[in-house]
């Protein structure tokens, strides 16, 4: 017997990983757009005119949690690969773009900074595509997994673009007051 682990135990460590890594995500996810009021539903997002291509606001919901699941999925791939070469750099970066992912929607849709927000999800798309980079050289899969990620981004980057393109008074604009009628 030379072996150290066997398959079972090593798919039960990347079961642990997974079972913190996801739900961790997921929840973190959530929390973000939750404080920012994300979406349809605030006043501000509401009022601004949006592009041909906008999705209904069901699928925004959707498309993040499936993201979320593959990014804590991707993580823990990563975690589990114990002495892999370039593993600690590739976690740190993972941990930046996931921050910079939490900030987009405060940053928009609290702040309103339409045009610092397109900046930062600019800026996301290189540390993501990096990322990938990183994970596939540890893991094929990990890097795999986060393909759908950088390819919502790129079009989140163009709604933003669109947004700000439309909407160039959007950073200042008061968005209506809810009204009662008596």
């Amino acid at each position: 017997m030379n072996e150290i682990a066997s398959p079972g135990q090593l798919r039960l460590a990347y079961l642990r990983w997974s079972l913190l890594t996801v739900p961790a995500i997921v929840l973190l996810g959530f929390l973000s757009g939750r404080l920012a009021n994300s979406g349809y539903g605030n006043r501000w997002f509401d009022a601004l005119e949006k592009p041909a291509l906008m999705p209904p606001g069901w699928l925004f919901g959707v498309a993040w949690t499936i993201l979320y699941i593959l990014m804590g999925l991707a993580l823990a791939i990563v975690l589990h690969a114990r002495g892999a070469k370039g593993r600690g750099p590739a976690i740190v970066l993972f941990l930046v773009q996931l921050l910079m992912n939490l900030a987009w929607s405060p940053l928009f849709f609290r702040a309103h900074q339409v045009g610092s927000a397109l900046m930062l999800i600019l800026a996301l798309i290189v540390v993501v595509a990096i990322t990938i980079w990183l994970f596939t050289r540890i893991r094929r899969v990990a890097g795999l997994l986060l393909l759908p990620y950088l390819a919502w981004l790129a079009f989140a980057s163009f709604l933003n673009y669109e947004i700000g393109r439309l909407n160039p008074d959007a950073e200042t604009l008061v968005a209506p007051a809810l009204s009662t009628q008596i």
